[in-house]
């Protein structure tokens, strides 16, 4: 993998930002290495670690994600728009100016020590990836699960990371209780398309070993083909979801291609440059499945688009579940939530001093 690059080197400008700047063809040339500049760490002070789902069409109420931007790089990723809220672009800024959420287990503990019970499965990694290169430094993702894993609360894990495997001590504990269950994300099985479109991501060969490897240990273990995109990966369908059935996989989901805010022209680009003579019919079928746009946030459309393209994917993917096992869909455990008791002498200690500073 070329550490220099970078899923894009434009940086449209923020949709808030009321100042808009312009780079010369003749500056971009100009900048040499520059133009794939290196990673950049930012603390993020947060009054809450976890997240509210209010959307309909989304299988959780909870999300935790320790980071703010993502240095895989991926084109597509619909989460790029988030850095428009602190003033960055959502192109080369998402990528290399990543923010990390300061002492996110510490937050996590204190919500989870007011509950009599548990939340439904928490899931990390929704807008971010959690175990992104970031990680081996700052081990946010490992701290929240060494808090899920003493309270028992169940969660899900979304990565396309081989870097999880670190963590399986933990990982495999919460597996045999019941309360985990860990999703793959793989877009390709194609090594070339893979360094086009996800050029910091693990390779997808090792998210397939990754795969096997934690079902090994006892992690039940989904696949995530998403997102799909027509004619650069739609074709995979089939052979993807059979390989990651045979490495233990259990069930599956799929994604159609999102381009919500700025992703949309970011994408255009990426088809400019990696496959001109595709560019045309891609965003045409893109478009017709979207109602006439490149994007329709409409809940209940957004994952799967509409139309005759829509529909057809639609039953491919219906059959290839059934006909490779992955129509599995685990339970995960909440009967097992528990305060720790270090976290009850705690609460217990404070209120002799400091009556109500635990309010219900």
């Amino acid at each position: 993998m070329n550490s220099k690059k970078r899923g894009t080197e434009e940086l449209p400008p923020s949709r808030f930002d009321k100042i808009q700047r312009e780079v010369w063809l003749e500056d971009r040339l100009d900048l040499g290495e520059e133009s794939s500049p290196s990673t950049q760490f930012f603390w993020e002070d947060s009054k809450s670690v976890l997240t509210r789902n209010k959307s309909p069409d989304i299988p959780f109420d909870a999300s935790i994600n320790p980071y703010r931007g993502c240095e895989h790089g991926c084109i597509y990723c619909f989460a790029r728009p988030n850095h428009s809220y602190v003033d960055l672009s959502p192109g080369l800024d998402f990528e290399t100016k990543i923010f990390v959420k300061k002492d996110p287990a510490k937050l996590l503990a204190e919500e989870l020590r007011k509950k009599k019970q548990a939340l439904e499965p928490i899931t990390i990694g929704t807008a971010t990836d959690p175990y992104q290169p970031g990680e081996r430094i700052y081990k946010n993702t490992r701290s929240l699960l060494e808090v899920l894993l003493e309270f028992k609360q169940p969660a899900a894990i979304i990565t396309k990371s081989s870097l999880i495997q670190r963590d399986t001590d933990i990982l495999s504990e919460m597996g045999k209780l019941g309360i985990l269950k860990v999703f793959l994300s793989i877009t390709t099985l194609d090594k070339e398309l893979w360094s086009k479109l996800e050029p910091r991501a693990p390779a997808p060969a090792r998210r397939m070993e990754t795969l096997r490897k934690l079902t090994d240990v006892g992690i039940p273990t989904g696949v995530l083909f998403a997102p799909v995109i027509p004619f650069i990966n739609d074709f995979e369908m089939e052979h993807l979801l059979e390989q990651a059935s045979l490495s233990g996989a259990e069930s599956a989901g799929m994604v159609f291609v999102r381009l919500p805010f700025e992703v949309a022209p970011l994408f255009e680009d990426w088809l400019t440059r990696h496959f001109p003579l595709k560019k045309e019919r891609v965003l045409k079928v893109i478009s017709e499945a979207r109602g006439g746009k490149l994007y329709k946030a409409t809940w209940g459309e957004r994952m799967k688009g509409e139309g005759n393209y829509a529909k057809l994917l639609q039953k491919r993917f219906s059959i290839c579940i059934k006909r490779f096992g992955l129509a599995k869909r685990r339970e995960l455990r909440t009967d097992l939530f528990a305060v720790p008791s270090r976290y009850l002498l705690k609460k217990k200690k404070h209120e002799e001093f400091l009556p109500g500073l635990f309010p219900e």
